[in-house]
């Protein structure tokens, strides 16, 4: 089916493509920030989503763990509302053809472009204000992290990519790859455009700093009704009384009740705020009953879908064939231009 759709809508819209990798339970700030707007590409784009759990493998992590929390952000993106009849879901290490692609892509790519990584230039600025040799604990995984990414976006010719502003540098260093090929063996590859995601969402939380799993301040999507009420009702705020007039724009609680309360509500306790009235006790009880209401019905499938993992499974075995149906024939035009035959054993499987 998907495949049908997939050819029906060829001429029509542009490629769109996101990965998550599969690193600790998806949260509130994920779902803003990333997870909504790239579901809604479904809409305008033919849509592609992968589980990047290669890329997980730079921080080494349990392959126990590793397994398990793919399998949650496979779920993840199914209970939320992604269709696998309409986009297309796999698992980046489903992909073999991808492997080889990094590689022909990694030796087109100049040394200096890998140096400038934001992530790679970080972890030498570490090791060097903590006296250590610059490389020290530095993975070649972590250092080619770009090229894989760029790879990713490159072999299933995707021509816009939604990331938020920090991670703008990748796209910039995938459009460079795909600029070096196409220079030297014509216009072969596809240069993919950023989408750039609103640069005001700084989703709070729940100790008024970006929420992030670094700092441990995450609201999981998925957590029972009762942990995300009681993280609510820690979220933290100042000691002013509920009749003394507040600033809405410095309040967290508030930060996170716009994205999720009707604009009639937003508006009501935004003049509440200003003008004295605004319990944080309640608009805290008003926030856990909007969370309930929002993924109340997504968490009771993202369970089901953890019980049954044969399912998930299915979905992102066909989601991996019919992208490798689209990844083929630019790996072997790719193969063609540098000179690499193609043994006929390879030919029937490819």
């Amino acid at each position: 089916m998907i495949d049908r759709l997939w050819t029906k809508r060829r001429t029509l819209m542009k490629i769109a493509l996101t990965g998550m990798k599969p690193t600790g339970s998806p949260h509130l700030g994920n779902y803003i920030g990333m997870i909504q707007p790239a579901l809604e590409l479904a809409q305008s784009f033919r849509a592609l989503y992968f589980v990047a759990d290669y890329h997980a493998l730079t921080v080494t992590p349990d392959p126990e763990a590793l397994n398990r929390q793919s399998r949650e952000i496979a779920a993840t993106w199914l209970a939320l509302g992604l269709d696998p009849a309409k986009a297309i879901l796999f698992r980046q290490s489903d992909i073999p053809e991808l492997f080889e692609f990094e590689w022909i892509l990694a030796c087109f790519t100049p040394k200096g472009i890998l140096n400038r990584a934001h992530a790679y230039k970080a972890a030498v600025e570490k090791n060097t204000n903590e006296n250590r040799y610059p490389d020290d604990g530095i993975n070649a995984g972590l250092y080619s992290y770009p090229v894989l990414m760029a790879a990713d976006i490159l072999l299933f010719g995707a021509e816009v990519v939604p990331v938020g502003a920090d991670q703008k540098q990748h796209i910039e260093m995938a459009r460079d790859i795909a600029t070096v090929i196409n220079n030297r063996h014509a216009d072969i590859l596809t240069v993919p455009e950023p989408l750039i995601r609103d640069n005001h969402i700084n989703f709070p939380g729940i100790d008024g700093r970006k929420m992030s799993k670094s700092y441990r301040n995450t609201i999981p999507i998925f957590a029972s009704q009762q942990a995300i009420r009681k993280q609510v009702m820690q979220i933290k705020t100042d000691s002013k009384r509920p009749d003394d007039p507040k600033n809405p724009e410095e309040c967290h609680v508030f930060g996170m009740f716009r994205h999720f309360a009707p604009p009639e509500a937003v508006t009501a306790w935004r003049e509440r705020y200003i003008n004295g009235g605004a319990a944080y006790s309640q608009i805290k009880a008003e926030l856990a009953d909007l969370l309930e209401a929002k993924f109340g019905k997504s968490r009771q499938r993202y369970e089901a879908l953890l019980r049954d993992p044969e399912q998930i499974n299915g979905v992102l075995t066909k989601g991996a064939t019919t992208a490798r149906s689209i990844a083929n024939p630019i790996l072997k035009k790719l193969r063609s231009c540098i000179g690499i035959d193609i043994a006929p054993s390879r030919l029937s499987s490819l």
